[in-house]
């Protein structure tokens, strides 16, 4: 069992940046991919960025791809979503995500509650 905790979110000007976090509760937290994955309304949520349980892989959405960057810390059971250079279209939900298997987006069975995410233009 994994309960995730997002925080960071909030308003911010097209051009600045943000810093997302999750802290993941669990002693196996090493043994989970983990993602961030955001959801506007009327959307379907969407993949943004995932790291391997080792923090040595990372696979970007082509639309974050350049501008943000997803790390993970073991010993501190925490993953966060650095966010630069955002646009408009990057207002949304964002989502804090567990899964054990980093090759494929299947599996995410552990959510947190999601944090806002505001760009103004």
């Amino acid at each position: 069992q994994v309960q995730l905790v997002e925080s960071g979110g909030g308003l911010v000007q097209a051009g600045g940046s943000l810093s997302l976090s999750c802290a993941a509760s669990g002693r196996t937290f090493s043994s989970y991919a983990m993602g961030w994955f955001r959801q506007t309304p009327g959307k379907e949520r969407e993949f943004v960025a995932r790291v391997s349980g080792s923090g040595d892989s990372t696979i970007y959405a082509d639309s974050v791809k350049g501008r943000f960057t997803i790390s993970r810390d073991n010993a501190k059971n925490m993953v966060y979503l650095q966010m630069n250079s955002l646009k408009a279209e990057d207002t949304a939900v964002y989502y804090c995500a567990a899964s054990p298997n980093f090759s494929h987006l299947r599996g995410y069975n552990y959510w947190g509650q999601g944090t806002q995410v505001t760009v103004s233009s």
